[in-house]
């Protein structure tokens, strides 16, 4: 398994499997003299963390992050920064029997036809559980982004067929709710619908929106690492994703081209466009307008309804899940969609100053 690493100048990899002593990471390529709010990021984990709401999964972990090295001081030293979360609330014997089955649309079948071997114990490493250490290592680089004027929020935009109405939201809005949905009504009905898919056995799915502020022109380049390609893969290596729509999305595909260009207009602090239907990034190159997506996420693989699969031996069998699972998973993915996209901004930041440095007269 050769693909644990993500980032090109900044890198993280992560390791460890869910039901295993613990996961974690090392983020490496972090200049020295960034600030550090463990704080903040012990708050972005406990956002994402299980067992904090009815709505999630009930397994309990606490989350705690153990740090050790890269930093001194509440600032990093420029050196890798490798931390662990151990794996509390683990139980690894609530899978015994799923040694031998390969629960529908997840990673089991194809996990063991391509290596020989997998960790039946809640998936292993391909498990929701390692976006943790994603958690850990995007949440770390905020203060650093925040300073240079960049913002990243992301929320519940849609669960089922209930979504919330489009409008701007607070952090304080989006943090307050228990599924991390700002529009109180919206939220309401979706609490409801997952309550109800829940004690059917059912499980349901949903959009995540995110937008990023402040974001200079510039970032990304014309050909293979457009920003929005870049940010579309790591968003697509999220557990349970199955679209990006970047913004205007699909919609454009019914439009004109006079209805979806994004006419140059004089702004306050220089050129900026009239409409931003392009979401910030033309030529696959920010333009200093505001950057949003929209994500779709699946229903949860996992659910307590009987299902027809088969056995190791090509062997029909029926499968109804027990053990603990998120009936609904969108919630608790907002903080690792924030994550992921400090993870590519910070990137792309530091490949845009290390190639203006190489190239400055």
């Amino acid at each position: 398994m050769a693909v644990n690493r993500f980032g090109r100048l900044l890198t993280l990899t992560t390791f460890g499997e869910s039901h295993g002593p613990c996961i974690g990471g090392v983020l490496d390529g972090l200049p020295a003299g960034l600030p550090i709010d463990l704080e903040r990021v012990q708050a972005c984990m406990n956002r994402r963390r299980p067992g904090r709401t009815p709505y999630a999964s009930a397994r309990n972990e606490s989350d705690a992050i153990e740090w050790l090295s890269g930093m001194y001081k509440g600032f990093t030293l420029g050196s890798p920064l490798a931390f662990l979360i151990r794996n509390t609330d683990a139980r690894p014997a609530d899978y015994q029997a799923l040694e031998t089955v390969f629960r529908p649309s997840h990673a089991d079948f194809t996990y063991a036809e391509k290596y020989g071997i997998r960790d039946a114990r809640g998936g292993g490493r391909s498990s929701a559980r390692e976006t943790a250490a994603r958690v850990a290592a995007g949440s770390l680089l905020l203060p650093w982004l925040n300073q240079q004027g960049i913002s990243i929020l992301a929320y519940v935009d849609q669960i089922g067929k209930h979504r919330a109405e489009a409008q701007e939201y607070s952090d304080e809005q989006v943090y307050s709710s228990p599924i991390h949905c700002p529009d109180a009504h919206a939220a309401h009905r979706m609490m409801q619908a997952i309550d109800a898919a829940k004690a059917d056995g059912d499980s349901l799915g949903g959009t995540v929106r995110c937008q990023i502020l402040g974001l200079p022109i510039g970032l990304g380049e014309p050909v293979y690492a457009k920003f929005h390609a870049d940010m579309g893969s790591a968003m697509l290596s999220i557990n349970a994703v199955r679209g990006i729509e970047w913004g205007e999305g699909f919609d454009m595909a019914s439009q004109l081209g006079s209805e979806t260009n994004d006419a140059f207009v004089p702004g306050e602090s220089g050129i900026e466009t009239k409409t931003n239907h392009s979401a910030g990034v033309q030529g696959g190159i920010t333009n200093g307008m505001p950057v949003y997506f929209r994500l779709a996420f699946k229903p949860t693989s996992t659910i307590a309804k009987a299902q027809q699969t088969v056995n190791a031996k090509g062997e029909a069998v029926a499968l109804s899940a027990a053990g603990r699972h998120d009936p609904c998973v969108v919630p608790r993915a907002v903080p690792v969609v924030e994550a992921m996209a400090a993870l590519v901004v910070a990137d792309h930041i530091l490949a845009a100053k290390a190639y203006a440095k190489q190239w400055k007269p």
